[in-house]
């Protein structure tokens, strides 16, 4: 998958070290190999994550299993799975980005709906853009995550944006992420 780094994303562990997330209960939606899900337990986080994949969810069990750690794990497709109540934060990484782009709406309203009113988003949106975006071409996964599309699935009223410019992380693949923090308005 050439979004899995192999470990952990830098700018959660900045995120944590900030205290900019601090222990509550938290969602991570195509959780790939686990690394967040097992750094966010080992941090004290009520952790559920999510994958459409039965081998995501076996590497996430694994990871937590190695490391003495619990999660909640769900193999289901993001588009359509409801959790028993809303979550104080979400940490998305790599589920928007493998979504194909028709599916981008849909998966924003079901990430307003799982987060609790003033809950919080935290998102690297990938940055990568390809050849032929100038022609109109849709390539991917992972998908070009434009910061102009980001503001328009996750709209203000219904979230607050932090002030431009934002974190960005560099990727081993030689993509990029740009981090942001929403907050969930009603």
């Amino acid at each position: 998958m050439p979004w899995d780094r192999g470990a952990t994303s830098p700018q959660l562990a900045a995120w944590l070290a900030a205290s900019a997330l601090e222990p509550c209960r938290i969602l991570v939606p195509g959780c790939g190999s686990g690394y967040e899900v097992a750094d966010l337990a080992a941090a004290g986080f009520e952790v559920t994550a999510l994958d459409y994949a039965a081998e995501a969810i076996s590497r996430t069990r694994k990871q937590l299993e190695t490391a003495g750690l619990k999660a909640r794990l769900f193999e289901a497709d993001a588009l359509t799975w409801q959790p028993e109540r809303a979550f104080d934060a979400i940490y998305e990484q790599t589920c928007l980005c493998a979504l194909y782009p028709d599916q981008w709406r849909a998966y924003a309203d079901q990430v307003h709906r799982w987060l609790a009113p003033a809950g919080r988003l935290y998102a690297l949106f990938v940055q990568m853009l390809r050849p032929g975006a100038a022609e109109g071409a849709i390539q991917g996964p992972p998908y070009h995550c434009d910061i102009n599309a980001m503001r328009a699935l996750f709209p203000e009223p219904l979230w607050s944006w932090p002030k431009p410019p934002y974190p960005r992380t560099s990727h081993p693949q030689g993509l990029a992420e740009l981090a942001v923090v929403l907050e969930r308005r009603d």
